[in-house]
């Protein structure tokens, strides 16, 4: 007979079978649990990513808009202060070209009632006073067999006749301030131009810089490669703070032309055959070749070669 103190081994054995299945299925709920709490914080890091990379996208964006903008007024600005300016000073344009009269009596013409006279050299004039010598043996050796690998800021062309004397009438008789005709194309009036860059590099070496005014930049662009052609240059060479300066408006040309002056510099200053009129301002500069458009020649069109 069994003691009735003893415990039923089956109801032990069934309870313990059931608390083994409980704790199965809570520890399967709990890894459920772990991985969805997993899944949630991988979106989590997703969606951070995206607001992240979002916000940062308007941002660039938003400072890119506010940029724009600011440059936008630091134009309009310095526009402003140009035209206030303009009508301030009032200033009207002058033409210049060569007066035919002019360049006879320069080149020392004999006179026409004197069928005996003979012609005379032209005095020298302004800068070039003293250097009417080292002109003249510049001149006369550019005429010769080009130099194809002269150093750069040599001319490395041969310079024709009458462009020879055009630079004799300009330095000499004009003292480097005045109009010449144009010699019929850009190509030919920045040949002229390299050949008178040689010459005021012998005479200042780097203390004068060339300022070029076109108004256009497909004009500034065949300058700049005929000048780059004619001096052996490098694309280097045209900016800023390099040794030529190209310019579409004239006011910024000025401004330059102020700043070098300011600094004991000399500025040289080209004005394209295109540019119909030379701007008061650029008068008080010692420097300075403006191209007269010929009587052939469209101001607004002149052809590169």
């Amino acid at each position: 007979m069994p003691d009735p103190l003893t415990p039923d081994p089956a109801p032990t054995d069934a309870h313990g079978e059931l608390i083994a299945m409980a704790l199965q299925d809570l520890r399967s709920q709990r890894q459920t649990l772990l991985d969805e709490i997993q899944q949630l914080e991988g979106r989590r890091e997703q969606i951070n990513r995206e607001i992240a990379a979002s916000f940062s996208g308007q941002s660039d964006q938003i400072a890119r808009r506010v940029k724009g903008f600011q440059e936008y007024l630091v134009g309009a600005l310095q526009d402003l202060a140009v035209a206030a300016e303009q009508i301030e000073l009032v200033p009207q344009p002058v033409l210049v070209k060569p007066s035919p009269l002019d360049q006879a009596n320069a080149r020392g013409g004999p006179d026409s009632s004197d069928p005996g006279a003979t012609a005379a050299p032209p005095a020298a004039a302004g800068l070039f006073a003293d250097d009417a010598d080292l002109i003249r043996q510049q001149l006369q050796a550019f005429g010769g067999q080009p130099d194809f690998y002269a150093e750069p800021w040599n001319l490395r062309r041969s310079l024709d006749t009458e462009s020879a004397a055009l630079l004799d009438d300009w330095f000499l008789a004009q003292g480097g301030r005045g109009a010449q005709n144009s010699r019929g194309s850009r190509s030919r009036n920045a040949l002229v131009t390299a050949a008178a860059v040689g010459i005021l590099t012998r005479l200042y070496g780097e203390r004068f810089q060339t300022l070029v005014l076109a108004g256009e930049p497909e004009r500034l662009g065949e300058w700049r490669r005929g000048l780059q052609d004619c001096l052996g240059l490098g694309r280097e060479d045209f900016g800023p703070n390099s040794g030529i300066v190209l310019f579409e408006r004239a006011d910024a040309l000025i401004e330059r032309a102020d700043r070098l002056e300011e600094r004991g510099e000399l500025p040289f200053i080209v004005i394209d055959a295109g540019v119909p009129a030379v701007e008061i301002p650029v008068l008080q500069f010692p420097l300075w070749l403006a191209f007269a458009a010929g009587a052939g020649e469209q101001v607004d069109d002149l052809p590169p070669y």
